[in-house]
């Protein structure tokens, strides 16, 4: 009888081998290329605008609200793929439960929409 360990080999030189790899790909940028930075390469990249400020400073609620409404949106299109896939397979119920689910969303955009939350002024 093997020792449990030795099943865990593969994922150690997965490891290993994927640390060699990202240590060579630093490396060698750090030999290759040129280390000249200057400020505006230092600078802190704000979404395309200068940066200002302290960085602690409150954000308009509206970033955060765009930022749950794509993880929203996002995560409905992880659920559509698998259903889509097995749709013969889980027959009437997981369809009609897919329905109950996108009309949730669906009112739940609506809802955004009335509210104005996806107008960016």
């Amino acid at each position: 009888m093997q020792p449990v360990i030795v099943h865990y080999l593969p994922i150690l030189a997965f490891l290993v081998l994927a640390g060699v790899i990202g240590g060579a790909l630093v490396g060698g940028s750090l030999i290759a290329a040129r280390q000249k930075p200057y400020a505006e390469k230092l600078s802190a990249y704000e979404c395309g605008f200068e940066p200002f400020d302290d960085a602690r400073r409150r954000f308009d609620v509206r970033y955060y609200l765009v930022a749950i409404l794509f993880i929203i949106f996002d995560l409905e299109v992880a659920f559509l793929f698998p259903w889509a896939v097995s749709l013969w397979s889980i027959g009437l119920f997981g369809f009609l439960s897919m329905v109950g689910f996108l009309a949730v969303l669906t009112v739940g955009f609506i809802y955004e929409w009335r509210k104005g939350a996806l107008e960016w002024e």
